[in-house]
């Protein structure tokens, strides 16, 4: 009776020390402040107004000789929600493994709709999946191409254009 006594006290002070753990954990899950890291290139709003402005004499240039007959005028922004990019990321990265590759980044390029049905097509951007060849199986030394286009992978264009296309930053 002795030691079923002893071993019900040690399941009560067990139990209790694992409440004190797991509760204090959640606790200090919540209550740290969340961190992020900063990539390189961040940019402030300043910096991105001195960007635009610059881009503003070729836009117009662009626009004055090729748009001149639209009812819109260029693009000069695409949007994209958040889901829509985090469901991309997760399926280029998925395509580019079954393509062979290991995917590290996404490039953006400038692109133009073709002319269709008597109205000049306008400006788009979208992105391409870049990474490496998949070649560092078995290898002690993972050798490395660098970061070119993921050849077969999937692009994601359709973003919305700015209101109105040719809006500059900020809209």
């Amino acid at each position: 009776m002795k030691n079923f006594g002893l071993l019900l006290l040690g399941i009560i002070l067990g139990a209790l020390a694992m409440y004190y753990y797991c509760f204090n954990n959640k606790v200090k899950m919540t209550s740290e402040p969340i961190t992020s890291v900063t990539p390189k290139g961040l940019i402030t709003p300043k910096e991105a107004k001195v960007l635009d402005a610059a881009y503003s004499f070729r836009h117009k240039i662009i626009s004055d000789s090729l748009f001149s007959n639209t009812t819109t005028g260029d693009n000069r922004s695409s949007w994209w929600s958040l889901e829509d990019i985090q469901n991309y990321i997760k399926h280029a990265e998925n395509q580019a493994g079954e393509l062979g590759y290991i995917m590290d980044g996404l490039r953006v390029y400038l692109g133009a709709y073709p002319d269709a049905k008597g109205e000049t097509g306008l400006t788009t951007m979208f992105f391409i999946p870049t990474g490496y060849n998949n070649t560092s199986e078995g290898s002690m030394m993972p050798l490395r191409g660098g970061s070119g286009d993921i050849s077969g992978g999937d692009g994601l264009n359709m973003g919305e254009s700015g209101k109105p296309p040719g809006a500059n930053y900020p809209q």
